[in-house]
């Protein structure tokens, strides 16, 4: 590419008002309005009240906030990206960044239970409206993972150094939901200190998240699948509750290294994974290792009713001996375990390798970090609680509307919904009282906005 004009004869100026840069956000808010988020935001958040400044009208604050994410920003002054060009003529209620700011500091502990609410009820609405989670009635899977955000500046309630030293941080847990057909979507969330331990209330989120997986529609066989952070006897019986599956990577112990040499020989299963994956030990890249599977009692150091017998899975690579690539014989095999404590319904194959799949749970992660969680704008803790359930809201209806956009769009990331779907120029043409949007010619994914398009203007049903 090149460019075919020369320096002089090109010039840019800011003067045309019936140009926007986010096209496709009129087909998202116009979802969103369909399936009922002003509706939940109304009935459900209660921020309104005498000296609460931020409070009035938390509908239009939210939907600002959501469509800004669902657009890319990832601070409170980048939501003035809804207020240029034409967008006026398209959205009404737009709020500015500072007003954003006030509303998401009066946020409270229970103003975020409420919205957190508000989150679940929507998830809910977006399965029954499109084909978010095909095959929840089946078998659908709940991952548990924690992230750290770092932050800068010494105001920022709730951030201290935790897990990397030297690193101020805010330390959000996730839940997602997937199945095997669909790319997963977010249960719940939670934001916490930075120096909170990794499984810091992680029996009564696990709870929150199951029964928001149920909410969504995923009425079949459900497994929680979480690190060895979780391996504990609360999340274990908040599934138990829930009449959902459990499946917790477990830390090597004393205890666990005797029932694996309990295993025979002879009862362990080779297998070839037809892709590598990278050995958490080591970085090294692995295809083959053999699997085994035993009985095995956890939690034996509390009473009685809260041990748990069930099924621990093993995974053992060979240890590779650099000494022996030069020469030298191995005198005996080494191995690498890798154990897996689950109740499963599964076959041992099929459990072990359903377990590895919860590395999907990183993509939501490292998606957020790209986007809205590149940041958590705010200095005040609530605020930052906030912005990161209303950033689930986004994530989610981003994946509904790539549902709709056809089945290429259905499994893409959310950097690349923003590229096809909703970063879209467009100029406005106004005739006989209609609006028509001007799009691009030739734009490579005319046919998926299309469908998006059409399916959230349609009549309702």
């Amino acid at each position: 590419m090149q460019s075919l004009m020369p320096p002089r004869a090109v010039s840019a100026v800011f003067d045309e008002p019936n140009l926007i840069a986010d096209a496709g956000l009129v087909a998202l808010v116009r979802l969103a309005e369909r399936v009922g988020l002003p509706a939940l935001v109304e009935d459900r958040l209660r921020i309104d009240g005498a000296g609460n400044s931020g409070g009035a009208n938390p509908v239009a604050k939210v939907v600002s906030l959501v469509a800004a994410m669902c657009a890319g920003a990832d601070s409170i002054d980048d939501t003035d990206r809804l207020r240029y060009g034409a967008m006026g003529l398209l959205f009404g209620g737009v709020r500015a960044p500072s007003t954003l700011g006030t509303f998401l500091r009066s946020f409270t502990h229970g103003h975020n239970r409420q919205l957190h609410a508000v989150h679940r009820d929507f998830l809910a609405r977006l399965a029954r409206a499109t084909s978010l989670l095909p095959g929840a009635d089946q078998v659908a899977f709940v991952d548990i993972d924690p992230s750290h955000r770092r932050v800068y500046g010494r105001g920022k309630q709730g951030a201290e150094v935790g897990r990397f030293k030297g690193v101020r941080t805010l330390h959000p847990i996730l839940a997602t939901l997937s199945t095997p057909l669909a790319r997963p979507v977010i249960a719940a969330v939670r934001l916490r200190r930075g120096k909170a331990a990794d499984a810091r209330g992680a029996g009564p989120f696990t709870a929150e998240a199951l029964a928001s997986a149920r909410q969504t529609g995923a009425s079949g066989t459900v497994i929680a699948r979480a690190d060895s952070q979780f391996y504990n006897a609360d999340v274990v019986a908040a599934c138990r509750r829930a009449g959902a599956r459990f499946s917790l990577t477990v830390r090597m112990n004393p205890h666990i290294a005797a029932a694996i040499t309990r295993i025979p020989d002879d009862v362990w299963t080779p297998i070839r994974y037809p892709e590598a994956f990278v050995d958490p030990d080591t970085g090294e890249l692995v295809s083959d290792a053999e699997v085994a599977e035993t009985e095995y009692t956890a939690f034996t150091g509390r009473k009685k009713a809260e041990q748990v017998t069930a099924r621990l899975i093993v995974r053992r690579v060979r240890r590779l001996n650099s000494e022996t690539t030069a020469g030298q014989g191995e005198l005996f095999t080494a191995w690498r375990y890798h154990p897996v404590f689950t109740d499963s319904p599964f076959t041992m194959l099929q459990a072990e390798y359903q377990h590895r799949q919860h590395a999907v749970i990183e993509q939501v992660i490292a998606d957020g970090k790209s986007g809205p969680l590149a940041h958590l704008p705010s200095g005040r803790f609530q605020a930052n609680n906030a912005w990161l359930t209303l950033w689930a809201i986004a994530f989610n209806l981003l994946r509904a509307a790539g549902c709709l956009a056809g089945t290429f769009h259905a499994r893409a990331t959310t950097s690349t919904l923003r590229a096809h779907l909703v970063n879209i120029p467009a100029r406005i043409a106004r005739s006989a009282r209609r609006l028509t949007l001007r799009l691009p010619d030739r734009w490579p994914w005319q046919h998926a906005f299309t469908d998006l398009f059409d399916a959230a203007h349609a009549p309702p049903g």
